[in-house]
């Protein structure tokens, strides 16, 4: 069928496709889709395009899957033929080319932006972004058209984060996994570090970008970030001639691909929403999964590297910039200009609103990837260690232009690690991680010089109207030729703060007085965190110890609540090992970076074991005492949460009831238990009548059949009173003979009595008999005390 083009009509030829697409293993589909594209012209293929682009990606809406790229890996039969067919040089992007050089138009809903670009829109503003001029058509039609190349891109970047059902078993994307794998090949063939981007294969006037229309005076620009005019525009609105520079002919697809990625996975959450946002009441408007981080640092990680590939001329004198090519201007703003602010706006929010787990590694390896540039200069040097060397004096501009992403959102991090289980390994080593890369020789020096600039007064700006261009709403940027020329790194600084924080905000010092303190919490929160390792690691090793063949027989702790098997003790061993190596290098580092006294932390140290030294009531979290017994602190409940203080929570039910122990024989519990209700029904008010006598049969009664009060007072668990004020009535407990133990002791006691000539009934009333003076033994010492 496939065989004529001639006579093929377009409508058959995708209602052939769709056909096919259902009863085809996906390489003949794609045997197939690769002689199409080469065969049919563009006109035919335009309606095949946007068809073919679902069915791969999946819809907008997540009601198609599509191919599944996050869940298809290397192992599967299908990997290589995907990876073949979506290649930036393979024919799928052959088919986008051949649709941009004929100008077709698609459209995208406008529903399916993000937040603000959406909210924006629908306002009739138009959003700060080259990407949406001109495909938005006032008044509003809810659509927005885009060519074969945005099209193509949207669609790929949208796959990341529209709804999908996981498969049962499956988790997202991970490096290897077919999306992972094509979001960087894409970023290295459109963004590339050595070379300039290779030309389309219809690379003439006909597969450029078409001028864009003029921008209508209702509409206005709004700030998302303070860069209302891009400076590239003149290299995509220019229509170049066939003598231009081919990379001025490329460098819109590299600048609609990073425009596409920012905004699809970046720009979901606008200024005024952050600020809203850190209200905890507020519904978070999206939420990223960890799979999304980890393709955002990806992302962060390569334009670090295609900035850093800059060639050194351009970097080190400015007024080469107006001679430089398109894709090296390109490099020289693509960080500060396209990723900073909505990258500071992501990172803020997951911050503050992502779980208090393991899981946050993810955003912390991309918030550390974006604050460490030059990791990512190409440089070999393998005989130094990278995180001693010192950060060379030509990053320092770098610091200061994203000063809060290391002042703020360190301060985020602390916030979160003082409300984090530091006993736990993964936890541990994300502050390890923190603090080793603040800890980098000359980094805090940056950073503190930074915040100077910043902290300078207000009449450095010699000229008075630069105040204004510090402010989002009139669009300033350090990248403009409009700063004042002697005080060009003050501005950088306070444009940078004030563009992301707005003109009011109250600056927090990283190095001032109010973090210091918080540092010393988390100091003295690593401490007792290591003490509470050491414990569990104490405990854990008394347990592996006694795991021997009597253990069955409850012979070691029945304590549920550290009792781990031999496997498990030793897996914990290891974990209490790592932490204790985790949390000893951050003080050390956090010391280096906030120049700790020693002789304070000593002190702080000394007084912590002390305490952790002392017993009983100290050792509960920190509680106030009231009508209803114990109620946490604020203190307490950070303790608790922290694995630093704990209650001995007991069972506080009847004991009769409790549940049937792993050191207990099931059917003797349950047979023993109908006889002590037996019993107890019958002689219930003879037993209590025996424990009312104020003799000394009244004292063996209230013994024997209502048991010591001891456990009673005391105070493990912040239980209400009355709980453990309720009297309990006198009745007979047979429950004890169900242990393994107790069995175990009676057949040793009557093999030992066998052994000296005893019979059945003689060895039975000697046990007894020694059991009624071992009872009366612990009655009299038991009120002698009180006596006195």
């Amino acid at each position: 069928a496939m065989t004529a083009p001639a006579i093929q009509q377009p409508s058959y030829l995708l209602a052939n496709l769709k056909a096919d697409w259902t009863i085809k293993p996906l390489l003949q589909r794609c045997q197939e889709l690769v002689k199409v594209i080469d065969d049919y012209p563009a006109k035919e293929l335009h309606l095949v395009f946007p068809w073919l682009v679902e069915s791969i990606f999946g819809s907008l809406d997540g009601a198609i899957v599509g191919w599944n790229l996050q869940f298809m890996h290397t192992r599967m039969n299908e990997y290589n033929v995907v990876m073949d067919f979506l290649d930036p040089s393979g024919p799928m992007m052959k088919l986008v080319y051949k649709l941009q050089a004929e100008d077709y138009k698609y459209d995208i809903p406008i529903s399916y932006l993000p937040g603000p670009v959406k909210a924006s829109i629908q306002e009739g503003v138009l959003p700060d972004c080259l990407l949406f001029h001109n495909k938005v058509h006032f008044p509003m039609s809810g659509l927005l058209t885009l060519n074969p190349f945005e099209y193509y891109m949207f669609n790929f970047a949208s796959s990341l984060i529209a709804p999908k059902n996981y498969p049962p078993g499956q988790q997202g994307s991970c490096s290897d996994s077919a999306y992972f794998v094509l979001v960087d090949a894409y970023l290295k063939h459109f963004l590339p570090t050595e070379g300039n981007v290779p030309p389309s294969p219809f690379s003439d006037t006909r597969g450029t970008v078409a001028p864009p229309a003029p921008r209508p005076p209702s509409v206005p620009y709004v700030g998302y970030g303070v860069h209302s005019t891009s400076l590239l525009k003149r290299h995509i609105s220019h229509q170049p001639s066939v003598n231009a520079d081919p990379a001025a002919q490329e460098i819109w697809r590299s600048e609609t691909l990073l425009q596409v990625f920012v905004e699809m996975w970046l720009h979901h959450y606008s200024l005024e929403m952050y600020q809203k946002l850190q209200s905890p009441q507020v519904k978070e408007p999206f939420s990223p999964t960890e799979e999304h981080i980890l393709v955002v640092r990806l992302l962060v990680k390569h334009l670090h590297a295609f900035s850093n590939s800059l060639k050194q001329e351009q970097t080190s004198s400015p007024s080469t910039h107006s001679h430089a090519s398109p894709l090296e201007e390109f490099k020289r703003v693509v960080v500060q200009r396209f990723v900073q602010q909505k990258l500071y706006v992501f990172l803020q929010h997951c911050f503050g609103h992502w779980p208090l787990d393991a899981s946050f590694r993810a955003v912390l390896e991309t918030w550390l990837s974006y604050i460490q540039p030059w990791r990512y200069t190409g440089e070999k040097n393998p005989q130094a260690d990278v995180q001693n060397r010192t950060v060379p004096e030509k990053w320092a501009s770098f610091v200061q232009e994203n000063l809060l992403m290391y002042t703020k959102l360190f301060q985020g991090f602390l916030n979160r690690a003082m409300r984090t289980d530091l006993v736990n390994a993964k936890n541990a080593l994300m502050v390890f991680r923190v603090a080793k890369v603040f800890a980098q020789p000359n980094l805090s020096e940056m950073i503190q010089k930074g915040e100077q600039l910043f902290l300078e007064p207000e009449h450095v700006l010699h000229h008075r109207q630069a105040r204004v261009f510090l402010t989002p709403a009139h669009g300033g940027s350090f990248l403009s030729s409009r700063q004042p020329a002697g005080t060009d790194t003050v501005f950088k600084v306070k444009s940078h703060v004030y563009s992301l924080e707005g003109q009011d905000c109250q600056y927090k010092q990283m190095f001032g007085m109010e973090v210091n303190n918080s540092v010393l919490k988390l100091v003295q929160i690593i401490a007792q965190a290591r003490q509470t390792a050491k414990r569990i690691s104490d405990h854990s090793a008394e347990v592996a110890a006694n795991n021997s063949f009597l253990s069955w027989f409850s012979m070691s702790s029945t304590d549920t609540s550290y009792t781990f098997s031999g496997g498990e003790a030793d897996d914990m061993g290891e974990c209490v090992k790592k932490t204790h190596e985790f949390l000893d290098k951050a003080l050390d580092y956090l010391c280096q970076i906030f120049r700790l006294n020693s002789g304070q932390l000593s002190q702080l140290m000394a007084n912590l074991a002390s305490t952790e030294d002392d017993g009983g009531s100290k050792q509960l979290p920190d509680c106030i005492q009231t009508e209803n017994g114990f109620v946490l602190t604020d203190l307490g409940r950070m303790q608790i949460i922290n694995g630093l203080r704990r209650f001995e929570v007991e069972y506080q039910g009847d004991p009769e009831l409790q549940p049937i122990r792993s050191y207990e024989n099931a059917q003797l519990v349950r047979l023993l238990f109908r006889v002590s209700s037996f019993f107890n029904d019958r002689l219930g008010d003879h037993m209590e009548a025996l424990c009312a006598r104020q003799d000394f049969l009244g004292c063996v009664g209230r013994h024997c059949l209502k048991g010591s009060s001891a456990a009673q007072e005391r105070r493990r668990s912040p239980v209400p009173r009355q709980a453990r004020g309720c009297p309990q009535r006198a009745r007979v407990t047979l429950r004890a003979l169900a242990s393994y133990r107790t069995l175990l002791t009676l057949l040793l006691l009557y093999l030992l009595l066998a052994s000296l000539s005893f019979g059945i009934l003689s060895s039975s009333a000697l046990i007894l008999l020694l059991g009624l003076l071992y009872e009366l033994l612990l009655i009299l010492f038991a009120d002698k005390p009180k006596a006195q």
